[in-house]
């Protein structure tokens, strides 16, 4: 053999081992990527159904709806099923306490505020987790953080028993703002839900509703959104 064809074989041979080395490094990444999504697919689900567990016992017949609104919720709030659900349970019990026992239309009112939400993070580019601090303030009855969400309001009983009164949810009603230690009470007595509905007029009003579905369609920021909460989606199915 020359020494050419010699060279030209040592080459050949180095040349196949790298490449089979490199498919070897390329399998072992791909197989190690495979365990990843297979550990997420579990944990994902373990929790899917712990959190669908916690809207069964508070929304009972109405949790199929609930569930229903979470499946959709990377399209309507940009987020997965398993956060929206944990948004849900947070302050549902007060909710439904609102409406007394009214389950169906909890489910209504509950996917309305998680929307409401979405948009108001979207639009005045608040972290949403202060503005469901301020939703989850709101059903203890602290009104400190109204102010999160940005509407001109600050974080007091009077400047909520303003909204409410401005956002005419009331009708021909109206809180009385000058008596500071009946508001609370008064306020007790609006209920929950009318406070997420007030809100919910006040955001309509200012333009932000309707944010994060336009987003979803229209800017890379609101896809984005949407697709991370339909990959976690399907994360959690794979286990399913």
């Amino acid at each position: 053999m020359k020494l050419g064809d010699i060279i030209k074989a040592n080459l050949i041979s180095e040349g196949i081992m790298a490449g089979i080395k490199g498919l070897g490094k390329a399998i072992s990444s791909v197989g190690s990527a495979f365990i990843n999504v297979g550990k997420q697919a579990v944990q994902s689900y373990a929790q899917y159904e712990q959190l669908a567990g916690g809207v069964e016992t508070l929304f009972g017949d109405s949790s199929d709806k609930v569930k229903e609104y979470a499946n959709n919720a990377y399209k309507t709030s940009g987020m997965s099923a398993n956060q929206y659900m944990e948004t849900v349970t947070s302050f549902s019990a007060s909710l439904i306490s609102s409406l007394d026992g009214d389950t169906a239309k909890a489910s209504e009112v509950a996917n309305r505020a998680i929307v409401d939400m979405s948009d108001n993070a979207k639009k005045m580019g608040t972290d949403i987790s202060m503005i469901q601090n301020a939703y989850q303030g709101f059903a203890k009855q602290n009104w400190t953080m109204l102010d999160n969400l940005k509407l001109g309001y600050g974080g007091t009983a009077r400047e909520m028993a303003r909204l409410v009164n401005e956002s005419g949810v009331l009708g021909d009603a109206t809180i009385d703002l000058s008596d500071k230690q009946m508001l609370n009470a008064n306020l007790q007595e609006v209920g929950y839900a009318k406070i997420i509905e007030a809100v919910h007029k006040v955001q309509q009003e200012m333009g932000i509703t309707g944010t994060t579905s336009l987003e979803a369609s229209k800017t890379i920021t609101g896809s984005t959104s949407a697709m991370k909460g339909a990959w976690q989606n399907l994360i959690t199915g794979i286990a399913d």
